[in-house]
């Protein structure tokens, strides 16, 4: 009669149940019955779409204001270690070095009011070097305090003595030799006298980069002010020097805000920089089995502007070539991204593509657990020139590098000749075609006025494999234009579908051109 009885009590339990309140039967059944995993959002850091607002960065209210920008971040010891900055050392408080742990929680390391923008992986030592600051493995951090009211905009390692020193490079100049281990710096070079930028005509020496790599040190400037985009004076500079003995080499006197390589795949070195007509970027390749003629020297690119709100050398920023995926580079310039292969084979550089444009301020940008990181310098009063901000502030995107595909349409600007001083028959530097949608190519002979103008024949050349004309593959011709006295301005559509990778131009005669493509 047990089982009978049983069932009778069960029966009687289920109709109880159906009367009672939802809420009620559900917490009876939660105690006789294994209840369900639940994930609680009570400890979870507060996000929409990426960004953690308790991430943030901010600097004081006042009285002094002036920036906050996420200067470097770099993943170590399984957190993610963050500087920002201001504008110059002193100009407002509540900037430092942060750490945030995998949880996404964040503390303040140290505080500091200067400018640092730099980071490295010393790996003699085991350290990373971000700011004015050594952090090892266990997480303990060091200063060099010789360097805690000095603008860092560079790191790089040390040509002769690796193992211990490293170079600082100050944004206003100053390059150091440091020694990881006992924390102290000595002073080398004054690189404003050294490259001779003209400082006390007016041009702003701002150091951005330094890298070293096939027995060179490089470092670039980005000073880009009114007279060099009116090509009255020369203030930027991407110069090398291949350590004691030598003497400094200026590469370029233009702006120039990035070097970057990796230590293999043909050990590559790129620049970027700008003039007025586009963005330039330089290539070295350091080692070739193709033997090519080009290996050892310094190339030159030309890729679009997407946006003339980064021409000024406080707007750039720092724009990156970075790591972001194992063994490829996203690199970013004048409010674009793009693919860039580390490769150097046959002395070329291989596979930049347009990704995305975009109007964001992202001084670096890195990965960090599975996650795509964006820094970022949102908003700024910059010494109060900015009357609608009240605090300067800055925060952090995590997201996925495919995001980027979301982004902007890849559009620009640019092209090998503005106004420019053409030779004869000496082709171009290439600028880049692949990626773009619709393309015009505007062509301009400018009036000489010491000579009657003359008839110019200008033939497109394209390049169709990415190699820009090395191991032996020729450009093509794709047409040729004539300008002449009565006809100085044409422009040629190209048609729907049609691209190439690379694109230069050539003119029969000597004189001022501009040849200038828009991609939208």
């Amino acid at each position: 009669t047990a089982l009978p009885i049983c069932l009778l009590k069960m029966i009687l339990l289920f109709i109880f149940l159906s009367f009672l309140p939802s809420s009620h039967a559900t917490r009876f059944v939660h105690l006789t019955e294994p209840s369900p995993p639940v994930t609680s959002t009570a400890s979870e850091p507060f996000q929409i779409n990426g960004i953690f607002p308790n991430l943030a960065v901010t600097a004081e209210s006042g009285p002094k204001r002036s920036e906050c920008g996420i200067g470097a971040l770099m993943p170590w010891a399984d957190h993610l270690y963050m500087v920002t900055y201001l504008s110059v050392p002193n100009a407002g408080a509540g900037t430092g070095l942060y750490e945030i742990a995998p949880n996404f929680t964040m503390r303040t390391v140290v505080s500091h009011n200067s400018t640092y923008a730099n980071r490295l992986l010393h790996a003699p030592s085991n350290q990373i070097i971000i700011g004015a600051w050594t952090i090892d493995m266990a997480r303990n951090v060091h200063a060099f305090t010789q360097l805690l009211s000095v603008r860092i905009g560079g790191v790089a390692m040390h040509l002769t003595d690796p193992d211990r020193m490293v170079y600082m490079l100050g944004m206003d100049g100053p390059l150091y030799e440091c020694d990881v281990y006992q924390m102290n710096c000595t002073l080398l070079f004054d690189l404003v006298e050294t490259l001779g930028i003209p400082k006390a005509a007016g041009e702003q020496p701002h150091f951005k980069a330094a890298h070293t790599m096939n027995k060179r040190l490089v470092v670039a400037s980005n000073t880009f002010e009114e007279k060099d985009f009116l090509k009255s004076q020369h203030g930027g500079r991407l110069a090398e020097w291949m350590g004691p003995g030598h003497n400094w080499t200026i590469l370029e006197s233009e702006a120039f805000v990035e070097v970057a390589g990796r230590g293999n795949f043909g050990k590559v070195i790129y620049a970027l920089g700008w003039d007025t007509a586009s963005v330039i970027l330089k290539v070295y390749v350091g080692e070739s089995d193709a033997g090519d003629s080009d290996v050892g020297v310094w190339q030159t690119y030309r890729l679009p502007k997407a946006s003339h709100a980064y021409d000024h050398l406080w707007q750039t920023e720092w724009p990156r070539i970075r790591e972001v995926e194992t063994e490829r580079y996203l690199m970013d310039m004048h409010g674009q991204f793009y693919e860039l292969s580390p490769l150097g084979w046959a002395g070329s550089t291989w596979g930049i593509r347009p990704i995305c444009r975009h109007l964001r301020m992202i001084p670096d940008y890195t990965s960090y657990r599975g996650l795509f990181v964006l820094g970022g310098n949102e908003v700024s009063s910059i010494f109060d020139n900015n009357l609608v901000t009240g605090q300067s502030q800055s925060g952090l995107y995590f997201g996925k590098t495919d995001d980027l595909w979301s982004f902007g349409k890849p559009q620009g600007w640019g092209g090998p000749w503005r106004y420019t001083n053409v030779t004869a028959n000496v082709p171009s530097d290439p600028y880049l075609m692949t990626g773009f949608d619709k393309k015009v190519l505007h062509l301009n002979m400018h009036a000489d006025r010491d000579h009657e103008a003359q008839t110019v024949s200008i033939t497109v050349q394209v390049d169709i494999t990415g190699v820009a004309g090395h191991i032996g593959e020729q450009w093509l011709n794709y047409t040729t234009v004539e300008l002449t006295p009565k006809t100085p301005y044409l422009y040629h559509v190209f048609p729907d579908g049609y691209s190439a990778h690379w694109v230069r131009v050539v003119a029969n005669e000597t004189g001022d051109l501009t040849a200038y493509f828009h991609y939208t």
